[in-house]
């Protein structure tokens, strides 16, 4: 919990993700112990929000999150689906059959159910459909049930609950927010309160940070962005090479030097994609970690800056690919995170949909 709430969210588009950011932070941390955090005792909660991106979120800052980012991303996906519903000849009113399908899923779900979306769309006719979605070699058919769960689950009435699959694979059941919480739903916070805390949030883990940083990370508009870094009191302070940038009011003093130290961090890890200025910890290591739209691969990181990434082989294996010399000591505590991680993952290999380049190129060779 502590380790989450200090990088303010955790990115888990992929599932492994999760565990691999908390490993990377926590000395002697189990899968069970991340397990007990997101099913038990659920503390952290998963949540669409920012960028329509899923996260971890510390169960407290949900309701900042459903009165901003979560409310923007859900009202721009509602509009999109049901366009695209009527676009697929489902109905005319594309408005008015997605409410329907909501409904039908929420009185399913209302006894305390967990089901999977597969479930779902047995058991409630109104879940039935699919459309065509993309365009040219991108084009492909998709079942409406999975849609109009994002659109519940985005706007806080349902929650992805228990995880049917093992930790490296998201094969989410669905339930009521109410449930999931014990019937202890708060209410979402006023848009501008909500982006306030958030932006609050960032700075104290990211700050300083520019306005470009905070817009891209919120997903939302400069407007916002400016009035949220009012409300939190946010001062100005210069970065290396003449940009201005923002920290708390509160956290203006020098950082004390730190010991040189390393970390192999996972796919779309928040450190990583915390900024959206990353030269100062990419240099020009960016096109080789990063796809064209973003997402980060596996990094190495050595006293502050990415220096590579990593991979596992074949028997599971963790491998380092370093795309600098980067001397002896930091390579011997690289390969000493290697170790460590390799006894953790005991065997079980990670995948990802979005391998970068530089991840490539140590799977070839």
């Amino acid at each position: 919990m502590a380790a989450t709430r200090a990088m303010t969210v955790l990115h888990a588009t992929e599932a492994p993700s999760v565990y691999l950011s908390l490993w990377a932070r926590v000395d002697g941390l189990t899968v069970d112990d991340v397990d007990r955090a997101l099913y038990d005792d659920r503390s952290l909660v998963k949540q669409l929000a920012m960028r329509r991106t899923l996260f971890v979120f510390p169960r407290d800052l949900l309701p900042a999150a459903w009165g901003s980012a979560s409310a923007r991303v859900a009202t721009a996906l509602r509009t999109r689906f049901a366009k695209e519903i009527e676009q697929a000849g489902l109905t005319s009113d594309g408005a008015a059959w997605l409410v329907a399908a909501e409904e039908a899923a929420l009185a399913r779900l209302a006894d305390g159910s967990e089901l999977s979306a597969q479930r779902l769309r047995e058991e409630v006719p109104e879940l039935g459909g699919r459309l065509d979605v993309g365009k040219g070699k991108y084009a492909t058919t998709v079942s409406v049930a999975p849609r109009v769960l994002t659109q519940l689950g985005v706007e806080a009435r349902i929650v992805r609950a228990s995880n049917a699959g093992h930790w490296r694979t998201a094969r989410p059941q669905w339930t009521a927010m109410g449930t999931w919480l014990g019937g202890d739903v708060p209410e979402p916070a006023k848009e501008r309160e909500g982006y306030a805390e958030l932006v609050r949030r960032w700075l104290r883990t990211f700050g300083p940070g520019t306005e470009a940083d905070v817009v891209w990370w919120l997903g939302s508009t400069k407007t916002a962005v400016r009035a949220a870094l009012a409300d939190v009191g946010a001062v100005e302070v210069g970065l290396d090479g003449g940009a201005t940038g923002f920290v708390l009011p509160d956290d203006l003093e020098p950082e004390p030097d730190v010991e040189p130290w390393s970390a192999l961090l996972p796919v779309l890890d928040p450190t990583v994609m915390g900024w959206k200025e990353r030269g100062f910890y990419l240099g020009e290591h960016g096109p080789m970690l990063f796809d064209t739209n973003g997402n980060s691969g596996t990094t190495a990181w050595w006293d502050g800056r990415i220096v590579g990434c990593w991979v596992q082989d074949p028997d599971g294996v963790v491998v380092l690919h370093l795309l600098e010399d980067v001397g002896s000591e930091a390579r011997a505590a690289l390969e000493d995170d290697a170790t460590r991680l390799t006894t953790w993952l005991d065997g079980h290999r990670v995948s990802t949909v979005y391998p970068s380049i530089a991840m490539k190129q140590a799977v070839s060779t």
